[in-house]
C-alpha cells in the first residue's frame, strides 16, 4: 500500500472512531428530496443537543451549503487539518465552500473525488460527534462505494423514494447495493407523499401514496414514514433556514420529526 494513502486510511479511522454514529443517505436517482431530507435531519438531531456532522459527498452538486445558511463561507486549515463550517451544534462540509464561484463546475474524473472524500472523512476536524450524516449523490456509483469503503463501519443506511413506480424500481436498486456492500438498511423514506392544497386543505396525490411503504415490506425493510410535499421546504432551503425550527406545526415536520425519532430508536437498539 502507496505510503501516504496509509496515512490518509490511519486519519480517516481516527476521525471515524471519535463519530458513534455514521448514516449514509442515498437513492438511485435524483429529484427524490434525498439532500432536502439530509438536511432536515441533520437539524432536528443538532437542534435537539446532538454534536451532528453534515457531509456533503455529492461532488458535482454541492448544494448543502446554501441549504443550511453557510453559502459564502470558506473553510480554513491549519497544520492539524481542515476546520468544518459550524452552524451551532452542526459542522459542515461540502465542495460549496472549496469552489472559488459557486457555479464553477467540477469536471473531475473517479481517482480525484475519491481523492477529495478521504480529505472530507481523514483531514477534516470533525471532533467528538453523536452523528455524521452522510448526503450522497444519486446512484449506486463510485461515490457511494468510496464513502461506504473509506467509513469502513457505516451504521445505516436511509433509503429516500418517492411514490410512483418509476421510483420504486430505483429504490430495490439502492436496498440491494446496501446489502450488497453489507450496510444495514435503517429504512426506507416516502418523500413527497402528497399535497396539502394551502387554499382547500384537501390532501392530493401528486405521486401516488404509499409505494414506498410497499417496497419497504417486500424487501423486509423498515418503513420510517412518509413527508408530505411542502413548498416551505424548498424555499427555506433556497434562503438557508431549518423548515423544522420554523414551520414546527405543519404536517411535513411532525413526520420529518417522527422518523428522525424512528432513526435514533432503531440506532438505540443496534447498539444493545
Amino acid at each position: 500500500m502507496n505510503e501516504e494513502i496509509r496515512k490518509i486510511k490511519n486519519r480517516i479511522n481516527e476521525n471515524m472512531m471519535k463519530i458513534r454514529k455514521k448514516i449514509i443517505i442515498l437513492s438511485n436517482k435524483g429529484g427524490v428530496g434525498k439532500t432536502a431530507l439530509t438536511v432536515s435531519l441533520a437539524g432536528i438531531f443538532s437542534l435537539k443537543g446532538k454534536k451532528t456532522g453534515l457531509l456533503d459527498a455529492d461532488i458535482h452538486g454541492p448544494s448543502i451549503i446554501k441549504a443550511v445558511g453557510l453559502d459564502g463561507e470558506k473553510l480554513r486549515a491549519s497544520d492539524e487539518g481542515i476546520f468544518p463550517l459550524e452552524k451551532g451544534n452542526l459542522k459542515v462540509i461540502s465542495m460549496g465552500s472549496i469552489l472559488e464561484k459557486e457555479d464553477s463546475p467540477v469536471i473531475w474524473r473517479g481517482p480525484l473525488k475519491t481523492g477529495v472524500l478521504r480529505q472530507f472523512l481523514g483531514d477534516v476536524i470533525w471532533g467528538e460527534l453523536d452523528f455524521l450524516f452522510v448526503d450522497l449523490p444519486p446512484g449506486t456509483g463510485d461515490e457511494p462505494m468510496s464513502v461506504i469503503q473509506l467509513i469502513g463501519n457505516v451504521d445505516c443506511g436511509i433509503v429516500v423514494t418517492t411514490p410512483q413506480d418509476i421510483a420504486l424500481l430505483d429504490t430495490r436498486k439502492c436496498i440491494n447495493f446496501l446489502k450488497h456492500m453489507q450496510v444495514s438498511v435503517c429504512g426506507v423514506v416516502e418523500n413527497m407523499s402528497g399535497f396539502i392544497c394551502p387554499h382547500c386543505g384537501k390532501e392530493i396525490d401528486i405521486f401516488k401514496k404509499g409505494g414506498g411503504e410497499k417496497i419497504a415490506s417486500e424487501m423486509k425493510v423498515p418503513f420510517l414514514g412518509r413527508v408530505p410535499f411542502d413548498p416551505r421546504i424548498v424555499e427555506n432551503m433556497d434562503r438557508g433556514l431549518e423548515f423544522v425550527l420554523e414551520f414546527p406545526n405543519s404536517k411535513a415536520a411532525q413526520s420529518l420529526i417522527s422518523i428522525a425519532e424512528d432513526i435514533e430508536k432503531i440506532l438505540e437498539i443496534s447498539e444493545k
